[in-house]
């Protein structure tokens, strides 16, 4: 006789369930006992899965994770369920996992058992079948409860929960406070049922109390026993379908905070096995809550700290729009050392201060607030700003001027810490910016055609560093329609970027949102880098952040830049620059040449553009080389696209005039003017009162193909 045969005769059926295809074939005594024709068929694993309640499928996945990972059977009792959700049978499942490399199939029989009874004492007889679903279930549970970060997610998990053999069909957590005991949340009472949640007093004649005063589990396996031991408190849960109940302590680190109750449809023994998961289960959610607890008191204070250290932007400015966003980093309390400030100082004009305090942590942002007293201090005294950043280093060096605030390392939270910032006084009158800049990546500047340029300025060491440092300062003109960008490195450099395709991804941002309003300017700018959100600077902060932002726009209010009165007129077709390039800084040569070509990056032909470039380097290098002065460079293209013109002047101190000389074939230098004549379509030098300018023009060859 045939092996299929002797299990059929016993009612017993066979199945394999390919865990990498999501099938499961069936032999004919199994797919009947499944309700299914009596014939062999290969069904998707969603087909066989209506068959089984809910609950057991859910328990028949843990009880299958536990035997593939120890390698053992799997053992489980299944409720088969008919068309109409009507009980059909029960059958108990043995299988064996047999692993092949990631994936797993199942091969195992199915047998009809006996249900038990309605009404029966014990709601599920507790097996080794049961025994294991427990383990895999209490693991699920810890890694569910373990991942929730709210009150509200650890109540959602905790009503999601499905306890092997004997689930619950309501629940309830009480917490206690102030000698009252009050409900934190619940599932499965409707508006009906507002009675038994009521809130209550320590000394209530109910279980949730006396659990909490006494800290030790109270069991009512049936209605009789509540009336009998709680006779006022069974008047608080009328619902006649409730049968058994177990109300458990909250208990983390000795302390009770509070009572978990399990409300139960069915009559339920409370075995010894039951009780231990019931236990264990109380034990995860009351830590769950206390870590919960934990870090809402936490976002709590960082969002205090926020509101309490980020100003708002003050009065509006007259002629300019300002726009701000702050991002904090994700980790820890979610606030560290970058801000920025607006100032209005005794002269009429403002300041707009940026900085960021080295660290993401507490002592970053006390030491950021005390920062930015002593600069709003050292402004509001009416110095320039250079005066304000020697003043602030000076500061903020002091600080550390304590007996073995060297000695400590690296990391340690006691060692000293530098700030970079960058400071800003603005005329609003004339748009001239006074710039000084302390180890702080330099502005980006969008004219007003929506050309966007990295503007270089002078700098000197981060606060902090030395006590007595110059701070250098740069004055440009912010022209009508023109907006000047100020930001820590945390916009630039998330995502692993560095300043140079950092600056190109905001680049980006900058020229295509040219004529929208600051205020989209700034969430496009913050959402570039973290996605969207519509409160940056107090609301609520996405999970994970690399480093702090702090963001900060300035528009002079002009054609097309989408602020103020006139934001709709016609875009500039003017586009120009200044740069100074100072004796003792010749390495900023090499940036007259990337400004020139940041202004000029569509330019048509590429040809011209190096050859503009080119010239630039020789008349500043001749300036450095032949004068005692720095050289002032001007650029400026007017005109459409594809027919501009480009005018280039450097201005120095000195009033000797350049001559044409006759260099060698190894001769370094002479070939200055020999270049520009060549390369020019004009050119020329021109006294100045004090000093002179030597100057060139192109004319943009819109017929040119770039290189």
């Amino acid at each position: 006789m045939r092996t299929e045969d002797i299990l059929a005769a016993i009612a017993t059926g066979l199945w394999r369930w390919d865990n990498a295809s999501g099938v499961v074939t069936l032999d004919a005594e199994a797919a009947r006992l499944l309700g299914l024709p009596a014939e062999p068929v290969t069904l998707p694993e969603a087909a066989v899965r209506s068959r089984f309640h809910p609950v057991d499928w859910n328990e028949i996945n843990g009880v299958v994770n536990l035997a593939v990972a120890e390698g053992t059977l799997a053992e489980a009792r299944l409720r088969i369920m008919d068309e109409d959700g009507r009980l059909l049978r029960t059958v108990r499942s043995r299988s064996k996992p047999v692993i092949d490399g990631g994936d797993y199939q199942l091969f195992g029989t199915l047998q009809e058992v006996a249900e038990p009874r309605p009404g029966d004492a014990a709601h599920t007889p507790v097996t080794g079948d049961w025994r294991r679903s427990r383990e895999a279930f209490l693991l699920d549970a810890g890694r569910a409860l373990a991942e929730a970060r709210s009150t509200a997610e650890v109540l959602r998990v905790a009503a999601s929960l499905s306890m092997p053999g004997f689930s619950p069909d309501s629940l309830a957590v009480f917490g206690s406070s102030g000698g009252r005991i009050t409900v934190l949340g619940h599932h499965g009472y409707g508006p009906q049922d507002d009675l038994p949640l009521t809130d209550m007093l320590l000394d209530t004649d109910h279980p949730a109390p006396e659990v909490v005063r006494t800290g030790r589990a109270i069991y009512l396996s049936s209605p009789e026993e509540y009336s009998r031991r709680y006779p006022a408190g069974r008047l608080l849960a009328p619902r006649p379908e409730r049968r058994s109940w177990a109300f458990l302590p909250l208990t983390v680190a000795g302390r009770t905070m509070g009572a978990w109750m399990a409300g139960f449809a069915h009559l339920v023994a409370f075995t010894p096995d039951e009780r231990s998961v019931l236990t264990t289960v109380a034990r995860m959610i009351a830590q769950a809550l206390e870590r919960a607890s934990v870090a809402e008191n936490e976002r709590e204070l960082s969002l205090g700290l926020q509101r309490s250290m980020m100003p708002t932007l003050g009065p509006d400015i007259p002629g300019m729009t300002v726009a701000a966003r702050y991002v904090p980093t994700g980790g820890g309390l979610q606030v560290g050392g970058d801000w920025y400030d607006m100032i209005p100082l005794p002269s009429g004009r403002i300041a707009l201060v940026i900085g960021d305090v080295q660290g993401h942590d507490v002592r970053a942002a006390g030491l950021m607030g005390q920062l930015r007293i002593a600069l709003r201090a050292y402004a509001s005294e009416g110095h320039r700003p250079d005066a304000v950043l020697s003043r602030a280093s000076r500061f903020l060096h002091g600080l550390h001027d304590f007996p073995g605030a060297d000695a400590h390392g690296p990391d340690d939270h006691s060692s000293p810490r530098f700030a970079t910032c960058l400071y800003i006084e603005a005329d609003p009158a004339t748009g001239t910016l006074d710039i000084a800049r302390a180890g702080h990546p330099e502005p980006a500047v969008r004219l007003g055609d929506g050309t966007v340029i990295v503007r270089p300025t002078a700098g000197g060491l981060p606060l902090g560093i030395v006590p007595d440092t110059d701070y250098p300062t740069t004055r440009i003109v912010l022209e009508p329609g023109e907006t000047i960008m100020v930001c820590t490195d945390g916009l630039i450099e998330t995502g692993g970027h560095d300043l140079d395709t950092g600056w190109a991804r905001l680049r980006t941002i900058l020229e295509e949102h040219n004529g929208d309003s600051l205020e989209k300017l700034a969430d496009a700018l913050v959402s570039a880098v973290h996605g969207p959100s519509s409160h940056y600077t107090t609301g609520p902060l996405v999970d994970r952040r690399e480093d702090d932002i702090a963001l900060l726009l300035l528009c002079r209010e002009g054609g097309g830049c989408g602020c103020g009165p006139g934001s709709t007129a016609q875009l500039s077709p003017v586009r120009r620059t200044a740069l100074t390039v100072a004796q003792a800084e010749p390495e900023r040569i090499a940036e007259a040449r990337r400004h020139l070509r940041d202004l000029l990056h569509d330019w048509a032909d590429e040809e011209q553009l190096d050859a503009a470039v080119l010239m630039v380097s020789e008349m500043v290098t001749n300036v450095l080389v032949h004068t005692d002065g720095d050289a002032l460079l001007t650029a400026e293209a007017k005109g459409d696209p594809g027919v501009r013109r480009l005018r280039v002047e450097v201005t120095d101190s000195s009033d000797e005039l350049p001559h044409k000389r006759r260099p060698g074939e190894m001769a370094s230098s002479g070939r200055g003017l020999i270049l520009m004549e060549m390369l020019a379509h004009q050119w020329g030098v021109d006294p100045k009162g004090e000093g002179k300018s030597i100057w060139f023009e192109l004319q943009e060859d819109k017929e040119a193909s770039p290189l």
